[in-house]
């Protein structure tokens, strides 16, 4: 892992140190390039991959959905087995452990609750001469959620994505997870989808589930937006289907940055950067302090903790190719370069945590002091976890219930009103050469 000095650096180069790449120019690995050889015979880009599995898909239904999803996940589904069945929600219900089930239903809860208090609210008020403007807060009608599966199991993504869409009043909740080899579901997965109001449930994933609920096919329904964190060619994707349905956003690896002084202890700061290395190789994990002695032990400390790690490997690869520990001058320093990486999950571990916090502008979602750590968010707190990588967190927002809403604007104006200002409308829309916009309001009169 590399350790910078930031004085040594001019800030243009501190810059490109914190600048992530785009998520489509994440470089496929061999093994990933070998496997699209032989399942599309040729070589291919995850682009191309992603828009030959759209077109099939938007152009045959079914029967490309259950092609790719034999091809790539293994399960050969027909349109009625696709769905998940009572009768395996049941059987999920079997199988999970009660405590497990618990820490579910609390997690539920309090995102439900955190969420509850974000619902926007309809208005309309009274203007000049009776006019009434107001706006209207709608829930979409059916929203499709992805949720990473196949050897995997995140029924935390479950909780994220359905409960504020639920909240929000959302009629229809329709979920798609990559199935195991065997067909079958995570038990604990199925059971969050329940607890959380998800409505159906399909087993596909990949590119082909997102376009079913992108167009839908004889069997998934056509959603209005796709929400939910998935890999490369997921993302690329729901950037493929954009226009013909909405998404939350474009999501790339996870990253955590920690602003930190010589008060933060380096066993915390190393266990959070690691909670994030062990996602995957391509996640960043970034310290930033004033401490030289601070920077020393967390190095020492990440190579304690990671040999204790089932996902080794994985976390030493990620923090080689992406860690990254600078020392800055000052506290205020590092918030500076926090706010040049817009990073989805900042750390402030700090004497006073919360004396930055306004100095805090680009950032998925911030934990204050040593006893908020990143996977209290991921898990528990309430507030999603579905946030802006790759440094989108500089326009982007933390999924909420606005994802899910969308807003109408109301008019309503007596002929009073209307006839108080019809000289200043005629006027702009003849300026604007649309003498058709001005005859609408010229042929009610001036009463």
């Amino acid at each position: 892992m590399k350790t910078v000095i930031a004085a040594d650096k001019q800030e243009r180069e501190l810059a490109a140190l914190l600048t992530k790449p785009a998520f489509d120019c994440v470089e496929l690995s061999a093994g990933m390039k070998s496997r699209i050889k032989h399942t599309f015979g040729k070589e291919m880009t995850a682009a191309q991959v992603v828009n030959q599995i759209v077109t099939d898909v938007r152009q045959q239904g079914d029967k490309a959905l259950l092609h790719y999803t034999q091809i790539i996940d293994g399960p050969a589904f027909t349109p009625l087995t696709m769905e998940v069945s009572v009768q395996e929600f049941e059987d999920a219900f079997q199988r999970v452990d009660a405590e497990v089930l618990e820490s579910i239903r609390l997690a539920v809860r309090n995102v439900e609750r955190f969420h509850r208090e974000q619902l926007p609210k309809s208005w309309l008020t009274y203007r000049e001469h009776g006019a009434m403007l107001g706006q209207n807060c709608i829930p979409l009608e059916r929203v499709g959620i992805y949720v990473p599966g196949g050897t995997a199991a995140y029924p935390s993504s479950v909780i994220m994505n359905a409960v504020p869409a639920a909240v929000a009043g959302v009629s229809e909740i329709i979920m798609v997870v990559p199935p195991a080899r065997d067909g079958s579901v995570n038990p604990y997965v199925l059971a969050a989808a329940k607890e959380a109001g998800v409505t159906r449930v399909f087993k596909a994933g990949g590119a082909q589930a997102i376009a079913a609920l992108a167009f839908g096919t004889e069997t998934v329904p056509k959603v209005d937006k796709i929400t939910g964190p998935g890999n490369i060619f997921v993302t690329l994707a729901k950037k493929e289907v954009y226009g013909y349905c909405d998404i939350d956003m474009l999501a790339g690896p996870s990253e955590i940055l920690i602003v930190a002084d010589d008060s933060a202890d380096p066993r915390y700061v190393a266990a959070d950067m690691l909670s994030q290395a062990e996602h995957d190789t391509l996640a960043s994990s970034i310290l930033i302090t004033d401490s030289r002695e601070l920077a020393k032990q967390v190095t020492q400390e990440l190579e304690r903790q990671l040999l204790a790690l089932p996902r080794q490997e994985i976390a030493r690869e990620a923090l080689d190719r992406n860690g990254l520990i600078i020392i800055t001058q000052d506290v205020m320093q590092a918030v500076a370069l926090a706010n040049i990486s817009a990073p989805e999950h900042l750390e402030i571990l700090t004497v006073e945590p919360f004396r930055f916090l306004p100095y805090v502008k680009h950032a998925g979602a911030v934990f204050l002091g040593p006893y908020s750590p990143e996977p209290l968010g991921d898990y528990l707190a309430g507030p999603n976890h579905v946030l802006p990588t790759g440094g989108t967190a500089r326009f982007y927002s933390v999924l909420n219930i606005e994802t899910f809403m969308k807003k109408t604007s109301i008019v309503a104006y007596t002929q009073q009103a209307l006839s108080a200002v019809s000289d200043h409308v005629i006027r702009l829309a003849e300026a604007e050469g649309l003498a058709a916009h001005a005859n609408a309001v010229r042929i009610r009169g001036r009463c």
